[in-house]
């Protein structure tokens, strides 16, 4: 099946970004689904001011008609409303509604579309209430290769503000991707290789043409040591050295533990360690 533009260098993403708990002192999350189907989730994370972040979600899905609403609300008293409706008008169609409100605040409504086919992949992104403003992307997918783009488009002003573009290639053991972003500005070279049913590595090189003439290295590795728990590891050039452990304690419980290290400053207070728990039924 063919994959979005922003999926182009998915795989080396999630292995360089995911799992690594560092990123919050601390986070849990709580899932469960009533008798008649509605799906629950409470989340809470410390932010980096040691702020509290903290929001309730629930989910109902109609599997007949295609209809799924999303209502969530979070201690920033954000009242957050997604109306999705799946196969609209053509097979591989969907479509979907957000809105965000905040009483005496800022208020937000997007209006997105989605088409997936075997060979084509194209999403359109309309932000009602900013611009208006739109962004659309399309890519070709054929035999594993993956060409496509990116463009934002502000219709009040009929101006383009944004353009991308990507290519890539990929299969069950390895996969390829090349992107420039940022108006042709950001160059950036992905390699994700799945060694063994237990080892996966993946690498990534990103060069900024505007801000600096270095290029920017991060490398991250993924070992399963069973069934039930795997250990993570990453390093970048720029000296931040990232290990993370996730084991589920039971069925619908999985707990994880992960530090980061900046090599080049060993002697000042800028290490951390965090954790995550994780709860479904």
């Amino acid at each position: 099946m063919s994959i979005p533009f922003s999926d182009i260098q998915k795989q080396t993403n999630d292995l360089l970004g995911r799992d690594f708990y560092h990123l919050s002192q601390g986070s849990i999350d709580i899932k469960s689904t009533a008798p008649n189907g509605v799906n629950f989730t409470v989340k809470g994370k410390t932010g980096k001011d040691n702020s509290i972040n903290a929001s309730i979600e629930s989910k109902y899905t109609d599997k007949a008609s295609g209809l799924t609403l999303t209502q969530g609300w979070n201690n920033a008293n954000s009242l957050d409303t997604k109306i999705e409706l799946s196969e609209l008008l053509t097979p591989g169609l969907k479509t979907e509604l957000i809105t965000s409100l905040v009483p005496n605040g800022n208020r937000n409504a997007k209006l997105n579309f989605y088409y997936q086919h075997s060979i084509v992949n194209t999403r359109l992104f309309f932000d009602l209430l900013k611009g208006p403003l739109t962004t659309a992307d399309l890519t070709f997918n054929h035999d594993g290769f993956i060409v496509g783009g990116e463009l934002g488009y502000d219709i009040s002003s009929a101006k383009v503000n944004k353009y991308n573009v990507g290519l890539g290639y990929k299969n069950p053991l390895y996969s390829i991707g090349l992107t420039a972003s940022n108006n042709l500005s950001v160059f950036s070279a992905a390699y994700y290789h799945k060694i063994s049913p237990l080892v996966e590595a993946g690498a990534k090189a990103t060069w900024d043409s505007v801000k600096s003439s270095n290029v920017n290295v991060e490398f991250a590795t993924k070992y399963k040591l069973d069934s039930s728990s795997s250990i993570k590891a990453k390093i970048s050039d720029s000296g931040l050295t990232a290990l993370s452990y996730q084991q589920v304690l039971r069925p619908g419980v999985t707990l994880g533990l992960g530090a980061s290290f900046d090599a080049l400053k060993l002697s000042e207070p800028v290490h951390k360690l965090g954790f995550s728990l994780s709860f479904a039924a």
